[in-house]
């Protein structure tokens, strides 16, 4: 399993993915699952990949030369797009031909087609873009009422992203939350883990130096690790317990109405239980 989440906000771009494939008890596997497509002073882009693996390393492999050959037009590389919806064009295209090369045969196996991706970054001439990518080639761009993606395990790490990112949220901020969505998701699910990929990207720039690799020992990692649960477990015992009635407290948990009154099965004296 793996989880990754990429962020759109006015200031840059987030990107964060865990770098795990299998999790057992004698069995752990790494490989990383983020790869930057930089050039300088003319476009920057970051890819991040989950499901299987196979599919994964022979996608990133083929879009490093794979066209797209529009009738009439040049053909179209991650290379020479000149936006980025033409750059994830390319992208599905890879992922097609993965799939028309491969899909019958791992079907034959009882292995599923699975794979999805995060795509984004920014062309000179356009803004920041980024993208969803289906297995079938089919794409999602982010809106600013849905400023991020997440890929594989998001279920634990979606809350805090809700609660915390919107277009206006600092880089820094977003790349805390970021991790913090990340410890929640290795918290709860033994099959993320590191060491995990962070790239921070200021918009605009077409290149980055705040890139890198995190493990268990990192410093800033640790203390957001033990922050983040110790500030967890003092916000909830600051909340009050439940109180069954108003006669001393302004938020009683049952109010005097039918609608909130669970249904109940009174068993007569003459029926019998089974």
């Amino acid at each position: 399993m793996t989880y990754c989440v990429g962020i759109k906000l006015d200031a840059g771009l987030v990107f964060l993915s865990d770098s795990r494939t299998n999790a057992g008890v004698d069995h752990i596997s790494t490989f990383r699952k983020m790869i930057v497509y930089e050039r300088p002073d003319d476009r920057f882009m970051v890819l991040l990949t989950a499901g299987n693996l196979s599919i994964s390393q022979s996608v990133r492999e083929i879009l490093q030369v794979e066209q797209l050959k529009d009738e009439g037009a040049e053909p179209i590389t991650i290379w020479n797009a000149r936006s980025m919806f033409d750059a994830c064009r390319v992208l599905g295209q890879a992922v097609r031909r993965v799939y028309d090369r491969d899909a019958q045969s791992l079907q034959h196996a009882g292995v599923e087609f699975n794979i999805s991706l995060i795509f984004g970054g920014q062309i000179k001439g356009e803004g920041m873009r980024l993208f969803s990518v289906y297995s079938a080639g089919n794409f999602i761009e982010a809106t600013s009422e849905t400023p991020y993606f997440q890929i594989g395990e998001s279920k634990y790490g979606k809350p805090v992203l809700d609660r915390v990112i919107t277009p206006e949220t600092p880089l820094d901020e977003a790349a805390k939350c970021a991790l913090v969505s990340m410890d929640s998701t290795m918290k709860s699910n033994l099959s993320v883990g590191p060491p995990l990929d962070l790239v921070v990207y200021d918009a605009n720039r077409y290149a980055t130096d705040k890139l890198v690799s995190i493990d268990m020992a990192n410093p800033y990692y640790r203390m957001l690790h033990s922050s983040w649960g110790q500030k967890l477990r003092e916000v909830f015992d600051a909340l009050e317990d439940p109180v069954w009635d108003d006669a001393h407290t302004d938020t009683p948990l049952r109010v005097a109405s039918s609608m909130n009154k669970p249904l109940k099965k009174i068993t007569r004296p003459e029926e019998k239980l089974i």
